[in-house]
């Protein structure tokens, strides 16, 4: 029977719960294990929601929770434990991540090295977010419908501007310099590009049609060093791929933008580098419902000699100003989790949890930032009933 088994602290002996799913839902032949870092704001709020609807798809999962986040920098310093992205890696199948950022930490620095950690130092160099658009009523542009809209934009997760490598000279004075370096290698480069190709040969869109295009988006007018190396290398890789035959397309970064609010209907999936992407998904977001509607997976493809997948978080941060309100946006976490239990085989849970949160928004059983009057915690109720009457035998 499926089952999913809460675990503690993942620092500490905890006791196991066993909370049992549905009957009639097929198991996976083993129990994955996943670490649950809810963080800081309303992520402590909106992963017991994904958490809930998980236990009433009837995953086959056991749960251990980290309390790694502000509140514990803040009580004794520790941002990650000692073999802490070791013992991720080694130990469990995924990692669900609510959001990390607190006013009571305005370095950030348990942010920086939480989160980019994971994705640095176990080098999930793929960030895939799907731009999907569940209902019209979502999409601020005339016009769109779902079938429009179904794009996914893949982002360099370990290179570019986020590795923290400059320095300020002379700070404070009139003469304050302050440099911050963008540093692409052919290897991170390549292996991206390689996965855009990959993702848009092997996936198709919700419809069932085919992916044909991958667009490669920099500022090589501007930024010519990275953007020399960039078009190269996507030149180089697009000849390999003849079979299937996929087309390319190359834009700036500007006009991409303005095409995107423009008219976003030719896209289809988008690769580009690590500031670039986290722009261009935040504006993506916005034609889908917003922040709190947007999934996204922290991936290194093909990794075989780790047990983790993948590190999954919605996209939409921690959102201090509404945080503890109950108020916070549920679905972006729920879809993040359908997402990773997707990646991990289990598709038929996925797919329910999706249905689900497609009728919540049809019958507008949300929150306010989508047209609804429910709260956090009542919309992933909501969402968790539906799933779990689609695992009752039908009478």
């Amino acid at each position: 029977m499926p089952r999913l088994r809460r675990e503690g602290d993942g620092a500490s002996p905890v006791s196991t719960q066993t909370l049992h799913g549905c009957a009639n839902v097929a198991s996976v032949s083993a129990t994955k294990r996943i670490a649950v870092i809810p963080g800081d704001g309303i992520g402590k709020e909106v992963i017991p929601q994904a958490v809930r609807v998980i236990e009433a798809a009837g995953a086959d999962l056991a749960l251990t929770y980290f309390d790694w986040g502000a509140d514990r920098y803040l009580a004794d310093k520790v941002t990650v434990p000692p073999d802490g992205f070791a013992s991720l890696a080694r130990d469990f199948d995924a990692i669900l991540v609510g959001a990390f950022g607190d006013p009571r930490v305005p370095s950030n620095i348990h942010a920086r090295e939480i989160l980019l950690g994971m994705r640095c130092q176990m080098d999930l160099y793929a960030n895939v977010r799907p731009v999907r658009l569940l209902n019209a009523s979502l999409c601020p542009l005339k016009g769109i419908e779902p079938r429009d809209l179904d794009f996914v934009v893949i982002r360099e997760n370990t290179e570019g501007v986020y590795g923290d490598l400059g320095g300020v000279f002379k700070q404070g004075t009139p003469d304050e310099i302050a440099i911050q370096e963008d540093v692409n290698t052919r290897k991170g480069v390549a292996r991206i590009i390689s996965y855009a190709f990959d993702y848009c040969a092997s996936n198709k869109k919700v419809d069932g049609s085919p992916r044909r295009r991958v667009l490669m988006c920099d500022k090589s007018n501007a930024m010519t060093h990275a953007g020399s190396l960039w078009q190269r290398v996507f030149k180089e890789v697009a000849a390999e791929y003849s079979n299937p035959k996929i087309e390319t397309q190359h834009m700036y970064v500007d006009a991409l933008c303005m095409q995107m609010v423009r008219d976003p209907r030719g896209f289809d999936v988008i690769v580009t580098n690590n500031m670039f992407g986290d722009i261009l998904t935040d504006l993506a977001a916005g034609l889908q419902g917003g922040l709190g509607m947007a999934a996204s997976a922290n991936l290194h493809p093909g990794r075989t000699s780790e047990r983790c997948r993948g590190m999954f978080e919605p996209v939409h941060g921690s959102a201090p100003a509404i945080a503890g309100k109950d108020i916070a946006n549920p679905f972006g976490a729920i879809l993040t989790a359908a997402m990773m239990l997707a990646h991990l085989g289990m598709l038929a849970e996925a797919q329910k949890i999706e249905a689900a949160v497609l009728e919540a928004v049809r019958q507008k059983k949300t929150t306010a930032d989508i047209g609804g009057t429910l709260g956090t915690r009542e919309a992933g109720e909501w969402v968790a009933e539906r799933v779990r009457l689609s695992n009752s035998p039908r009478l």
